[in-house]
C-alpha cells in the first residue's frame, strides 16, 4: 500500500507526537505532511524527526511563524484543503484537535483519523490560553469558532474510519461528529531501568506545563504540606513562571527532560500527581504505572480508563488544592507495595499492542 501520514504541526513533543512516531515506525516509507515543522522548539527531542521525509506547507516560510500557532487555526482549513494526497491508497491523520488535517484532498484513498480529541477550544474544554478574559477577543473568538465548528464538522465527514485514543474521545467523536470510532489506546514504551536503584523520596508532576494540566494545584498542595515535589516539563504561555511564583522551598523544577531522565524521575517517585482537566487519554499516568509508581489523579476524562482507584492509585475530586491534599494524606497512610499492581496495569497499554491493532485496522 502507498501510505501517507498527516499531522497538524510539529513544534512540541507530547503524547500525539509519540503516536506519530509509532505510526512512522510502522510505515517508515510514508512521508509526513504537516503545516509546520519547527525542530528548534523540540528541545532534547529534536533529533527524533530529522531523518524523516517531512513535507510542510507554505506556512513554513512565514517569518516568526512560531509566535502565530494559535491564529493559524483560521488558515489551517485552506492549507489542508490544498494538500493533494489523491495519489496514495491510504492516508492516516494524527489529529491533535488543533487544526483540521482531515480536510486533505484524498481522492479515492481511504482516510483513517487517529483522533486525540476533537478541538478542545471549539467544544468548551479547557485550553492553554484563556482568551475569553478579554471581552473583545471573546466576541471575535466566538465568531471565529462558529465558523471553525462548521469547518471541523465538514472535515470529520471526510474521514472513512475514526480511531479514538480512549473511550472518552470516542464519545466526543460520536457527540460532535455523529460517527463511530474504534478505540486503540496510545503506545506506552517500556521504561529503561534506572542507572541505580533509588529510594522513593518525593512526589512527581509534570509534562506539558499548560493551564489545563493544573500543575499549580499540585505545587500549592505540596507547598502547604511541605512535601518534596519535583516538576518536569516545558512551560507554555507563561504558565511555567506562574508555577514558580507560588512554589515553596520543597518544590523543585527540573525543566524539560530526556526520556531517560523522565524514567529515572518516575522510578524515584512515591507517586505521580496528575490534576489534568478533561484529559483526552493521559499517557504520563500510564508511563508512571509502568515504573511501578501509583498515580493520584483528578477524576476526569481518559485517566478514568487507565488508573484503577485503590489499586494503582487514587482519584480526587473536586479539582481543588484541598481535595488533592486530602488524597495525598490518605495516600501517605497507605501501607504495602503498589509496584506490581501498577506495572501489571500498564502492560495493557504496551506499544506492541498499539502497533498490532493499528496494523490490523489499517490493512482490513
Amino acid at each position: 500500500m502507498n501510505i501517507a501520514l498527516v499531522h497538524d504541526y510539529i513544534k512540541e513533543y507530547g503524547g500525539a507526537e509519540r503516536v506519530l512516531e509509532a505510526l512512522h515506525e510502522l510505515f517508515p516509507e510514508a512521508p509526513v505532511y504537516t503545516t509546520l515543522f519547527l525542530p528548534n522548539y523540540l528541545g532534547p527531542h529534536k533529533g527524533r524527526f530529522l531523518s524523516w521525509d517531512i513535507k510542510t506547507s507554505w506556512l513554513q516560510h512565514i517569518p516568526f511563524v512560531a509566535k502565530f500557532i494559535s491564529p493559524i487555526r483560521l488558515l489551517a482549513p485552506s492549507v489542508f484543503r490544498h494538500m493533494d494526497l489523491s495519489k496514495y491508497d491510504v492516508i492516516i491523520t494524527s489529529a491533535t484537535g488543533a487544526y483540521t488535517p482531515n480536510l486533505v484532498h484524498k481522492g479515492t484513498a481511504k482516510l483513517y483519523c487517529y483522533c486525540h480529541t476533537p478541538p478542545r477550544y471549539l467544544y468548551g474544554y479547557a485550553t492553554a490560553r484563556n482568551w475569553k478574559k478579554n471581552p473583545i477577543l471573546r466576541i471575535l473568538g466566538e465568531a471565529a469558532n462558529h465558523f471553525l465548528r462548521i469547518v471541523d464538522y465538514e472535515a470529520s465527514q471526510n474521514v472513512d474510519q475514526f480511531i479514538a485514543n480512549s473511550k472518552e474521545v470516542a464519545s466526543r467523536i460520536k457527540k460532535f461528529y455523529r460517527k463511530d470510532a474504534i478505540v486503540i489506546y496510545p503506545p506506552v514504551d517500556t521504561p529503561t531501568e534506572p542507572t541505580q536503584k533509588t529510594k522513593r523520596t518525593y512526589v512527581l508532576a509534570g509534562g506539558r506545563l499548560a493551564a489545563p494540566k493544573h500543575i499549580d494545584i499540585a505545587v500549592a498542595a505540596c507547598t502547604k504540606m511541605k512535601l518534596p515535589l519535583k516538576v518536569f516539563g516545558k512551560g507554555f504561555a507563561g504558565y511555567g513562571e506562574e508555577l514558580k511564583k507560588i512554589a515553596g522551598p520543597t518544590i523543585e523544577f527540573v525543566g524539560e527532560v530526556t526520556d531517560k531522565q523522565k524514567w529515572e524521575l518516575m522510578h524515584g517517585a512515591k507517586a505521580f500527581i496528575f490534576p489534568s482537566e478533561d484529559e483526552d487519554f493521559g499517557i504520563l499516568p500510564v508511563e508512571a504505572m509502568a515504573c511501578g509508581t501509583p498515580v493520584i489523579a483528578y477524576k476526569s476524562g481518559g485517566v478514568m480508563e487507565t488508573v484503577v482507584d485503590g489499586t494503582t492509585g487514587m482519584f480526587f475530586s473536586p479539582l481543588s488544592v484541598n481535595a488533592l491534599m486530602a488524597a495525598l494524606e490518605t495516600f501517605i497512610k497507605q501501607t504495602g507495595s503498589w509496584d506490581r499492581r501498577c506495572t501489571k496495569q500498564a502492560k495493557k497499554f504496551d506499544r506492541e499492542i498499539f502497533m498490532k491493532e493499528i496494523q490490523r485496522t489499517v490493512t482490513l
